[in-house]
């Protein structure tokens, strides 16, 4: 089955309860602008593609992951990076297949180009424990469904077993890693953007050192470089490797069912031989006597 409705109720449910209980900083308006924007360039890009129907999945998934990760005070600038979103899907593509998670692309440029006029948000989720049950329940589904639940895995496992070394090597109490881990932010990056199946590489080998190599930037860009959002950056500095493991560890690649957003090109008419009258029965017993 196709994962993307159960991604876009769970992404949907997250952002009616953060706007509803947690009060986010991002209005029902903004909201509205991200998802449309994000519809209209779907729609846009698919139609110079030569996509034969409109799948908006794709599409609603990006424009609800930026309501819930970006935040900025230009309606233009958000614009723009639904935009970019949904454009690096159809643009930066490497055997047919886009190279960049669109949510974190649309993340990551909006914040470099803006000049500080957009930052992604790290912690409005809180450290609720139900709260984070409630992440890795939607998320385990969609990564079940999605057949990409070992990257997910391997990321968390290894971020968790460095943020624990951090804590040991410093003599920092094991509440402090647990505090870390319980973010909303981390659960939605770790079920929602790196399990993207179009993004991650083709082979479970090669998704297991992805995920790894991934958190081992983050932990490098959080800790030692003293930045934030470690993981939308280091996914977004490690995205371009996935060709080469691909190549390196080749496996079979994803495709969503139906079809999919990226596989609807109109078909041109295969060509036929038709065969009329006496010349038929003729002609089938000389391609037999020749088979």
């Amino acid at each position: 089955m196709d994962p993307r409705p159960y991604q876009i109720a769970a992404l949907a449910g997250l952002l009616a309860f953060g706007l509803l209980v947690l009060d986010f900083d991002i209005g029902p308006s903004r909201a509205a602008l991200l998802i449309g924007v994000g519809l209209l360039a779907q729609y846009m890009f698919g139609r110079a593609a030569g996509l034969r129907r409109f799948d908006p999945k794709s599409a609603l998934i990006s424009g609800l992951s930026l309501c819930l990760l970006l935040r900025t005070g230009s309606p233009a600038l958000a614009a723009s990076a639904a935009v970019l979103a949904i454009g690096s899907k159809f643009v930066l593509r490497v055997r047919g297949k886009h190279v960049f998670n669109p949510t974190n692309f649309g993340l990551a440029a909006a914040v470099l180009l803006s000049g500080g006029a957009a930052w992604i948000s790290p912690g409005q989720w809180g450290s609720s424990a139900f709260l984070a049950f409630a992440f890795v329940c939607a998320g385990g589904l969609v990564v079940h469904r999605a057949l990409r639940s070992d990257v997910t895995l391997t990321f968390l496992a290894a971020w968790a077993a460095l943020l624990f070394a951090r804590a040991l090597r410093l003599g920092d109490p094991p509440a402090i890693p647990i505090h870390q881990l319980e973010n909303g932010s981390l659960l939605l990056f770790a079920f929602f953007m790196i399990s993207d199946p179009r993004t991650t590489p083709d082979s479970r080998a090669g998704r297991l050192v992805f995920g790894a190599l991934v958190a081992v930037v983050a932990y490098f860009w959080q800790f030692a470089l003293f930045r934030t959002a470690g993981p939308v950056w280091s996914l977004f500095a490690l995205s371009p490797l996935v060709p080469l493991l691909d190549r390196l560890l080749p496996g079979s690649r994803y495709e969503w069912p139906h079809g999919g957003t990226h596989a609807q090109k109109a078909a041109a008419p295969r060509p036929r031989l038709v065969l009329v009258g006496r010349a038929r029965p003729f002609l089938l017993r000389v391609l037999r006597r020749e088979g």
